[in-house]
């Protein structure tokens, strides 16, 4: 029987067994004092667990130092090394196999987990929220060390040392955004578990006015952030990557990403309503449990193997765990908001449909059904297959694009309206003189679009809705800068409020690079032979030129060097070392303002004497990185804006009951 913590069969292993069992021991500390601290009203316990924080940090920082130190010294007593790395891998993968398999990600997730639970302990205010935000914390920290601990470890020792590893994924090592996207996605992920602790300690306490969502604003930004960036550079690992020329396939992994995205997008705007007007709290609680609650869903289905993805990982033990996490997260959110109902009830007015509150709640409840339509699709072939025993039932990108068009253009409609009206009510005069000027450019591109031969509705409906949204945001800046005299002296006095803005142009540059590369997208395939004449496809002229053959050490690399209207390329099929004669395309695509041209090769002569490609050519298609850079520009622009601080509750009784002045 394997030993864990046996220094002579695997020194490394053992030692990072150790630090995530010290790092087990202070999470349970941490959780009790934490629960203590709460109930007590005693800051001194609600120190001691606060500390905690460093400690459950420091020792899972140290596991996940091991299991690098490990992976780059090919320590293949590790068996997460043994089966996930191999001597001839480059340094850059072998980095990257800490996260490429399913015990290292739990890992990096928990080290992430723990990182935040740090700087908050380090940021807390002392106010009654203290000791419960850090003990919701702690739970969740609780459940991710524990599956480190027990059935997912990375630590487990071989029974017999290889002299070399099986290597990571293929699919891992043919593009280096497989060094950035996973990161950048629990990143996203795990910051949501920061507001998610806010409501539950808002809801243990009883505390539910605007002062737990205005402490948890910036949190939420972070992590909407990140998660918006790591959707998008998902996108592009299978834009360059997967050789089919496309970025979203609605794929169920894809779709456990965009579901928490949703609704955290949502909340960044329902918490404006809360902050202005006292209104939505029970919609922002629940909005936040089901965000939170999505991300372990999506984190699930990505390492339960029930369903099927280029992106999911194999089948583990660790399934039904995460489902049962789940179940826990959604009981528990449940009861606290049924327990707490009678003080999450709005007490102003219902939001008028004619306002700014009204605008955002209508987005919300079109971001929520979005929401569910994915869930519903993404999870459907898994019931039937449950239900039935049929594992043939699918949901195809027709099935998304259905609800997802219609939906997109409704969320771009109320975008534009929505920060041109007045809080509370505005009249039906003002409402027609914000419209107008909007309405008419948002005709006048769609009418200036089909004189140019644009003839798809969804098209003309993008780009009216893109027009209408520019021309707004245009009035919003140009107005301000106006009534302050400068227009640098506007943005510098309201970083937030044109952060978003810049957030939302984003969005829209993003949405004409969809509608025009999903819409207008060309694909065509030809054989080319080598020193032939050059050959006219979709008006471009390729010719081959040459295919050699590259030795790269944990592979090779079939390249196919040809040129398209005289302009040189390199398309490749990578095989690696652990997959055979399986090859990977890496395409050859040059970027451009108004569309990319991709080629892939499909097929090569073991002679080199022809090669077929795939030539695709996207308009606009670069307009979605740009877009998200936008966005994340807007993003940190906003975090620039000064903190402001909600007033400090009273001192917490030593009480669960709210009181009135609560």
């Amino acid at each position: 029987m394997l030993n864990l913590f046996d220094f002579n069969q695997s020194p490394l292993g053992a030692l990072g067994q150790l630090s995530l069992l010290g790092a087990l021991l202070f999470t349970l500390a941490g959780l009790w004092l934490s629960v203590v601290g709460g109930v007590r009203s005693d800051p001194r316990v609600t120190e001691a667990a606060r500390r905690s924080a460093w400690a459950v940090f420091g020792l899972t920082s140290l596991a996940s130092l091991v299991l690098m130190v490990a992976l780059l010294r090919d320590d293949f007593t590790v068996r997460y090394v043994a089966e996930h790395s191999m001597t001839a891998s480059p340094t850059w993968v072998k980095v990257t196999s800490l996260w490429g398999a399913l015990e290292g990600s739990i890992l990096l997730w928990t080290w992430l987990l723990a990182g935040y639970t740090f700087i908050l302990s380090l940021t807390l205010r002392r106010d009654a929220l203290r000791p419960w935000a850090l003990g919701a914390m702690y739970a969740s920290l609780l459940f991710f060390v524990g599956v480190c601990v027990g059935v997912a470890s990375p630590f487990t020792p071989v029974a017999q040392v290889l002299t070399d590893g099986r290597g990571p994924n293929p699919a891992l090592q043919n593009h280096w955004m497989m060094a950035v996207h996973p990161v950048l996605l629990y990143l996203g992920f795990v910051g949501l578990s920061v507001p998610f602790a806010y409501a539950v300690a808002a809801l243990i306490t009883g505390r539910l006015s605007d002062h737990w969502v205005t402490v948890t604003r910036r949190w939420t930004l972070v992590a909407w952030a990140f998660l918006t960036a790591a959707i998008v550079a998902g996108g592009w690992w299978s834009y360059e990557t997967l050789g089919w020329g496309g970025y979203w396939a609605w794929d169920p992994v894809e779709n456990a990403s965009f579901i928490p995205w949703l609704l955290v997008t949502a909340f960044l705007h329902s918490i404006q309503i809360q902050e202005k007007r006292g209104l939505m709290r029970a919609w922002n609680v629940w909005l936040i449990v089901l965000a939170y609650s999505s991300t372990v869903l999506g984190t699930f289905l990505n390492r339960s193997g029930i369903v099927q993805s280029v992106h999911a990982f194999a089948g583990g033990p660790v399934g039904p765990v995460f489902l049962g996490f789940l179940a826990f997260l959604l009981i528990a959110g449940t009861l606290l908001a049924a327990w707490r109902a009678p003080h999450l009830r709005d007490h102003g007015e219902a939001p008028s449909p004619l306002s700014r509150e009204g605008a955002f709640l209508a987005g919300n409840w079109l971001f929520v059904v979005f929401a569910v339509m994915v869930l519903v699709g993404t999870l459907f072939p898994t019931f039937v297959e449950a239900v039935q025993g049929r594992r043939d039932a699918s949901v195809g990108p027709a099935f998304y694009n259905a609800f997802a068009v219609p939906l997109g253009l409704g969320l771009l409609l109320l975008m534009g309206v929505g920060p041109l009206l007045p809080w509370q009510r505005a009249q039906g005069e003002t409402l027609w003189r914000v419209l107008r000027p909007l309405l008419l450019a948002g005709v006048g591109a769609a009418a200036l679009a089909f004189v140019l031969g644009v003839r798809h509705p969804g098209v003309l409906a993008t780009l009216a809705l893109s027009a209408y949204n520019v021309l707004g945001l245009g009035l919003l800046t140009a107005r301000a800068a106006r009534q302050s005299g400068s227009l640098g002296r506007t943005l510098a006095a309201q970083p937030r409020r044109y952060g978003a803005y810049l957030a939302h142009l984003g969005l829209v540059v993003v949405a004409l690079g969809l509608a025009f590369s999903g819409t207008f997208r060309r694909d065509a395939q030809v054989t080319l032979n080598l020193n032939a004449a050059p050959t006219t496809l979709l008006h471009e002229t390729l010719q081959l030129q040459r295919v050699e053959t590259v030795d790269r050490g944990f592979g090779t690399s079939r390249v196919a060097h040809l040129t398209i209207d005289g302009r040189p390329y390199q398309a490749r099929l990578n095989t690696y070392l652990q997959s055979g004669d399986t090859p990977y395309p890496a395409p050859a695509v040059r970027y451009g303002l108004l569309g990319d041209t991709y080629v892939v090769m499909t097929s090569v002569d073991g002679q080199g004497r022809w090669a077929s490609v795939r030539l695709i050519e996207s308009p606009l298609v670069s307009w979605i990185w740009w877009g998200t850079l936008l966005i994340c520009l807007g993003a940190a622009f906003t975090l620039m804006s000064p903190v402001r601080r909600a007033p400090l509750p009273a001192p917490a009784p030593s009480r669960l009951t709210p009181t009135a002045a609560d």
